[in-house]
């Protein structure tokens, strides 16, 4: 019992500590608020804007439908320009896309007779240039067939293509980007509030105070455990409660109190991270740049950047080791699908099997460390 009280007021001690330092408090506030909201609402892989020029060397009726053929939002309104000022205005960054229209087209498309349009893009911007040649692929041949066909009727294909999606019906960018935000945004700053009360002892020599007391090792790590865990777990159910669900307007399909007994399995396994990342370092410098490096890897590994199936098959095993990745698969299937305990709970066991090892690795590191101090 004396030992829990111990652990319990090793933990109000980080908290006060952490109230004290104001700029880590706004940092943290701002972390799981106005980040999470301008990440998500902020970025989308949709054509946005898109300057374009429109070279018309066949100045008929087709050639002038197609160049009123684009309009805001995906694009910004086409402008006219000559053959000769397509190298120099590319190279200026002025267009992103710039469609040549050769000479005689429309009498080749009446006649039957094969014909090309060049499309010249800027691969600089590659996401909306990537996306943005399939949109204006697709309008060019919108028009070129309703011209041939004096219609809209489309005759190219015998079949009708239905496409549903499944968990996001309209494709918003932001249903997804909001939760990979929350998912960042507790895996670094649990390791960065964890690691930095670690460092920030060390340097104002507390920890010195620490190892007169009858304490362990096990007492000090565990409060930072709990408490670190409780500032991040409560932020984040601010997070899903305002910002996700209230702010951003996003879904919620599963249950939210299952998703954050997922965020305190997965906080298990950062805090240990952390508590691993501020004993291997002296400095507050070396911590801050390990931190960038690992939570790149986490972030980029994991299946929240890109998908787990699209990495090579090596890299897919090494992964299952990532708690990360288990934890973004289960915050998807909660929120996204659905999902009960009853199909998430292998993925819960495996964080917490991981996490629990990587605890005493770091317990060990960590109990070394002080015995050598």
């Amino acid at each position: 019992m004396q030992r829990l009280t111990n652990i319990f007021w090793l933990g109000v001690k980080e908290l006060r500590s952490l109230q004290r330092d104001k700029v880590l408090v706004i940092f943290l506030v701002y972390s799981f608020s106005l980040a999470i909201y301008t990440q998500a609402s902020g970025t989308s892989s949709d054509v946005h804007n898109a300057s374009i020029g429109i070279v018309d060397e066949d100045r008929s009726m087709l050639s002038g439908r197609l160049a009123n053929a684009f309009f805001e939002p995906q694009f910004q309104t086409p402008t006219l320009i000559s053959a000769d000022e397509i190298d120099a205005k590319m190279d200026a960054s002025q267009y992103m896309f710039v469609i040549d229209i050769p000479p005689k087209f429309e009498r080749s498309i009446i006649e039957g007779r094969p014909t090309e349009i060049q499309l010249n893009i800027d691969a600089t911007a590659m996401g909306q240039a990537g996306i943005g040649a399939n949109y204006i692929v697709s309008i060019i041949q919108d028009e070129v067939n309703r011209f041939k066909n004096r219609s809209d009727r489309d005759t190219s294909l015998p079949i009708k293509l239905v496409v549903r999606r499944a968990f996001n019906p309209n494709g918003n960018p932001i249903w997804f980007a909001s939760l990979i935000a929350l998912t960042n945004q507790v895996t670094m700053l649990t390791i960065i509030l964890t690691g930095a009360a670690l460092i920030r002892e060390r340097e104002h020599g507390t920890i010195e105070h620490l190892l007169v007391m009858p304490l362990t090792a096990l007492d000090i790590a565990l409060a930072k455990v709990w408490s670190n865990s409780l500032v991040i777990l409560l932020a984040a159910t601010f997070a899903v409660l305002v910002v996700i669900r209230q702010a951003l307007q996003v879904p919620i399909a599963g249950s939210i109190p299952l998703f954050l007994a997922g965020v305190v399995v997965y906080l298990f396994f950062v805090t240990a991270l952390g508590i691993f990342l501020g004993t291997i370092t002296r400095t507050m410098a070396q911590f801050a740049m390990l931190v960038i490096l690992i939570i790149i890897a986490l972030q980029m590994l994991s299946g929240g950047t890109t998908p787990v199936d699209s990495q090579p098959a090596w890299l897919q095993t090494v992964t299952f080791f990532l708690p990360s990745r288990h934890f973004i698969e289960v915050s998807q299937a909660i929120i996204y699908r659905g999902a009960g305990f009853d199909l998430v709970w292998q993925s819960f066991l495996t964080v917490a099997l991981m996490a629990f090892g990587f605890f005493i690795a770091a317990l060990l590191l960590f109990r070394r460390s002080i015995a050598a101090s």
